[in-house]
């Protein structure tokens, strides 16, 4: 990493984020869910809309999406980006927009994102089918698999098969992410939900069970990022960008190398070497678990326990409340919210444990959080570090 990335460390702050809609949002469409979220993460920061010369954003079902936000939000940005890798857009968007703080192209960057994947009349088939015309993938469209479940199941199997993974082991992390929902009012699922539960489920693709699968729902979600000079101003305690790297090696499954190793390690690494932290230094870890086999896998690319070994680690309630690694404290894509692209989810919920407000699930004395993000078949991976003042 050069010292010019590494000297964007603390630079730019979080100052406000905001969530609408998440779960069920009848009437809505994608542009008001993420107007709104918009607005709250905007109002939150202290500022006005008319502050905003900065944009990011991305949306699976328009290649121009930054242009009509634009135009919805009355926005004139000096700095845009619309960089589109899947769910790990919005963690991807932050080097970015630090870069542009940072040389003054602008003073304040929106990010934003909004769906109504759950309740759109243009539905999920809709969308897969559009998948397949948009993006494709040469070496599996042609066989029609159920993807993304198919392609997680094979990574999942691959995993069991080399390192006696379990599917008990896959049903502790789905179990934990259900047991920090129950602490979240927001989350979508609540319902009480046992290893048996799992286990028991209606299976998806095997060996993932519909319990090892994320929600479906609607949501919006945003933060404002400005320059650490001008954060000490404003309303919210502010949360530093401490390291982010992204990485991508693949876009279909199977093109990956190694289906039980993925690009995180070169994410999390340059994270990691950006915020002069390592996976011991984190106080909280959220990540992008659009199915258990994610968490299992990021937990060792991104240096929390050897490879092989995550089965392990979750067993127990490992990753749960009182447990010795605190994971998906909102409740994860499992059990909180998953409206497609979940990793901006990530990011707002690791600023709100580093403000200290996280109610029932708040993890005490939390000064530092890592925020993880995948998009597509675990095609691309995106990796954030970020810490309190007392951090820098």
């Amino acid at each position: 990493m050069s010292t010019d990335v590494k000297s964007l460390r603390g630079s730019a702050a979080i100052v406000g984020v905001g969530t609408f809609g998440c779960g069920e949002a009848h009437g809505f469409s994608e542009m008001e869910l993420l107007a709104r979220s918009a607005h709250a993460a905007v109002a939150e920061a202290g500022l006005k809309m008319s502050d905003i010369d900065g944009l990011c954003t991305a949306s699976v079902g328009s290649t121009m999406w930054t242009m009509p936000v634009v135009e919805y939000l009355g926005l004139r940005p000096t700095f845009i980006n619309g960089t589109m890798v899947g769910g790990s857009s919005f963690v991807a968007h932050l080097l970015p927009a630090m870069h542009a703080l940072q040389s003054g192209q602008c003073q304040a960057v929106l990010v934003c994102y909004g769906s109504t994947q759950r309740t759109a009349t243009f539905g999920r088939r809709e969308i897969a089918q559009a998948r397949r015309w948009m993006d494709p993938q040469p070496y599996e469209t042609p066989y029609e698999p159920f993807n993304p479940p198919s392609a997680y199941a094979l990574a999942a199997s691959r995993h069991m098969h080399q390192y006696g993974t379990t599917r008990r082991d896959l049903a502790e992390v789905a179990v934990a992410a259900r047991q920090w929902a129950q602490r979240n009012p927001e989350a979508f699922v609540r319902d009480p939900l046992s290893i048996d539960d799992v286990l028991a489920a209606r299976m998806v693709s095997d060996p993932l069970s519909v319990r090892d699968c994320c929600l479906v729902t609607d949501g919006g979600g945003a933060y404002v990022l400005v320059r650490a000079d001008r954060a000490r101003d404003l309303a919210k305690k502010p949360v530093y960008v401490l390291g982010n790297g992204t990485a991508v090696w693949n876009r279909q499954i199977s093109s990956m190398h190694d289906l039980t190793i993925t690009a995180a390690t070169q994410s999390g690494h340059e994270a990691y070497a950006m915020a002069g932290l390592g996976p011991k230094d984190m106080h909280v870890v959220e990540l992008y678990d659009a199915f258990t086999i994610n968490t299992l896998l990021f937990l060792e690319d991104l240096g929390f326990c050897k490879k092989g070994e995550a089965g392990a680690f979750v067993q127990g309630g490992g990753i749960a409340p009182g447990g010795h690694l605190p994971v998906n404290t909102n409740g994860g894509g499992l059990s909180c919210v998953h409206p497609g692209m979940y990793g901006i989810f990530t990011i707002i919920e690791a600023v709100r444990q580093l403000r200290g407000e996280g109610g029932d699930r708040q993890v005490s004395g939390a000064q530092t959080a890592l925020a993880h993000g995948n998009g597509g078949t675990l095609s691309s991976q995106s990796t954030a570090i970020f810490g309190t003042a007392d951090v820098l």
